[in-house]
């Protein structure tokens, strides 16, 4: 019986224990479940194929997905979307890869709302209209990417994602994918992407036969584009810091005037004082109830410079430049004025200073971070496309004691600006072409520096008109009863609708003078359209075929640049170096009259061969007012039937010039 008893005991324990381990078993079994389903952290999926055997640089772009916007349209060219996408860029290569950039064949006319992880080179932040020709992205704030082997395959390091956001258009069906995707860096080559209907992925990598330059730097080195700015921090605080900004002119036809600086705060900084320039806006409302006025409770914001994200600086002018307060900064206070150095190398720079509040987690002096999306205009200069600030060694001064040594800035960052040729029908200048032994004038184009006239008022597209001589000195408005009138004369069929003005503030007239055997001569006239005044103006001119022959500029101070294809410069003489404004006539009544300069340009046939100037070797390829491409007509001016007989050619012009004088009195 005890044995018994003794049995019963042992089964029962075991069996007890056996119940014991099955719910224990089963507890752990739903906690498992029950923490799956509230991880946040999903597995990562496998990497592609293509990754395992990449040994550079390799990029994905994955759509995730697009919904239909408001309004709801039936044609589908104009139907919004908004799209979703995520670009990786990973550097699985044996070099590290420093201010990465990626193009992306954005084609559907896509409007960039945000991009985390990266910034629009070129741009002024977002939202940006890419347009269909694509655009490129740097890292932000990420631009250097290492390798698994310095890091010891540590990801973040090695690898950035950006998630991007957009509306597109033109899409009914399918995913909006772009063209393609390559790295922007150069020295490395980039074979077709591959695509999928959703994901496209590419591996670039280096170039065998690119051949960096050796510098021994500890960041990137320095590019040298058409226009350099440099962010120097001269002294940093725990909570401030002092940063002095260089701009230089590089480019010999490159020219600011008035020139308005814009970028775009990150870190909700704000600008206390500056030296040496000044923000058009000074509303502090953005600091008193944003995040600066929590911060800095206790501080004076009816004081600073700007709270503006995205402030607008520009120059002081030369009155200020001795100012204690302001000024007493070397290359400071000319108005906007950014010669090139072929004109004078002293003011092709500019400097100023600006006092920067930071705000936490960046309180500590070491916490340094540039502004972006660098952008500068002027008032009718070339246009300036300029990069992300790239990280460069500390720029080195002078030390001003003035003992033979140097000091450097606290850390530097370099932008680079690059002017960009006009597009058609957005020049700021224009070119008219006329000759000798041609009675007509060829005007600007229609619509050279844009359209703002409705359709209804004049035809944007169609050719402009030929004029007489006397018309160049015309405003546009008035010249609608020359050019029936001449029209008339001559015999030339005019459109239903007139064709639109050039609405160019400065025009150009090129004049074949004269063309003889051993040389001929060619007759320049500058037409200033606007109120505003051009001090110190320049114009160059390109002739490809016969540049070479340059003999000498009369009116003007002219010389033939080296290395640059037959390129002339010219400027005005000392005391003609004002391109003066429009004026009102004489009379109420008669037309406003533009600010003029004129000269003759004489060149010599020597040393040049199957040289023809009416048929286009004697009218320029190229010409630049203040470093802005002008417009070139299309056309070239034709000789006139019995141009030899001037007895007879005379009659037309005194016809027309005796009713251009009846109208103008009327």
């Amino acid at each position: 019986m005890r044995r018994n008893s003794r049995m019963n005991v042992t089964w029962k324990t075991l069996s007890n224990v056996v119940v014991l381990i099955l719910l224990c078993r089963s507890l752990v079994t739903c906690y498992a479940q029950f923490g799956a389903d509230y991880d946040d952290t999903p597995s990562a999926p496998p990497p592609p194929k293509e990754m395992e055997n990449c040994n550079g640089i390799f990029i994905t772009y994955s759509f995730n997905g697009r919904d239909k916007l408001y309004p709801h349209v039936k044609n589908a060219s104009a139907q919004a979307w908004s799209f979703q996408s995520v670009m990786t860029v990973l550097n699985v290569g044996t070099v590290e890869l420093k201010a990465w950039k990626v193009y992306v064949g954005f084609q559907y006319n896509e409007l960039l709302v945000s991009a985390d992880g990266a910034i629009v080179v070129e741009g002024d932040g977002f939202p940006y209209q890419v347009g269909k020709n694509g655009t490129v992205f740097a890292g932000y704030p990420m631009s250097d990417l290492k390798t698994a082997i310095e890091t010891a395959g540590d990801y973040p390091s090695m690898q950035v994602q950006i998630m991007i956001k957009g509306t597109q258009f033109g899409l009914k069906k399918g995913n909006p994918m772009p063209k393609t995707i390559r790295l922007a860096n150069e020295g490395y080559i980039c074979p077709k992407a591959r695509h999928t209907a959703s994901y496209m992925d590419v591996c670039c990598v280096r170039d065998p036969k690119y051949k960096p330059k050796v510098v021994k730097t500890k960041f990137m080195p320095r590019q040298y584009g058409d226009l350099n700015m440099v962010y120097d921090v001269m002294q940093a605080y725990d909570n401030k810091y002092l940063a002095q900004v260089t701009i230089d002119n590089i480019n010999p036809l490159g020219r600011l005037d008035r020139w308005n600086l814009t970028w775009e705060w990150m870190r909700n900084e704000f600008i206390n004082t500056m030296k040496g320039a000044y923000t058009h806006k000074k509303d502090t409302s953005d600091c008193v109830y944003g995040p600066q006025g929590k911060y800095y409770a206790d501080f004076d914001f009816s004081t600073v410079m700007s709270c503006n994200k995205k402030p607008i600086i520009s120059d002081l002018p030369r009155e200020k430049k001795d100012d204690e307060k302001v000024g007493k900064l070397p290359y400071c206070c000319r108005n906007g004025t950014i010669l090139p150095t072929i004109m004078n190398e002293t003011e092709a720079r500019t400097i100023f200073q600006l006092e920067v509040f930071k705000l936490p987690p960046d309180m500590n002096r070491t916490a340094l971070t540039p502004p972006q999306n660098w952008q500068i205009t002027g008032l009718l200069n070339p246009t300036y496309k300029c990069g992300p600030p790239i990280r460069v060694d500390p720029t080195e001064f002078p030390d001003p004691s003035g003992l033979d040594t140097s000091t450097e800035a606290i850390a530097s960052w370099q932008v680079t600006c690059n002017i960009t040729r006009p597009k058609p029908k957005e020049n700021k200048c224009c070119v008219s072409f006329s000759a000798y032994y041609a009675d007509s004038v060829i005007p600007c184009n229609t619509c050279a520096c844009g359209c703002q006239q409705p359709k209804s008022q004049c035809d944007a597209n169609a050719q402009s008109l030929p004029l007489p001589p006397q018309a160049l000195l015309v405003p546009f408005n008035d010249r609608a009863n020359i050019s029936q009138a001449w029209a008339h004369v001559k015999g030339f069929k005019l459109p239903k609708k007139s064709p639109c003005p050039d609405n160019c503030g400065v025009s150009i007239n090129w004049h074949i003078d004269s063309d003889y055997r051993n040389g001929w001569t060619a007759r320049m006239t500058l037409f200033n359209w606007q109120e505003d005044v051009f001090e110190d103006w320049f114009t160059a001119v390109q002739l490809k075929r016969t540049g070479a022959g340059f003999e000498k500029v009369y009116s003007f101070n002219g010389t033939l640049l080296p290395k640059t294809n037959n390129l002339i410069f010219m400027k005005g003489l000392p005391g003609l170096n004002f391109l003066m404004g429009e004026v009102n006539g004489t009379r109420p009544k008669d037309p406003r009259v533009p600010g003029k300069q004129q000269s003759v340009i004489s060149f010599t046939k020597k040393a040049l061969s199957d040289i023809n100037i009416a048929k286009g070797d004697g009218f320029p390829t190229k010409v630049y007012f203040n470093g802005e491409e002008c417009s070139l007509p299309t056309r070239l001016p034709q000789r006139s039937a019995g141009v030899y007989q001037a007895t007879f050619n005379l009659l037309p012009a005194i016809f027309v010039a005796v009713l251009t004088f009846l109208l103008l009195s009327n």
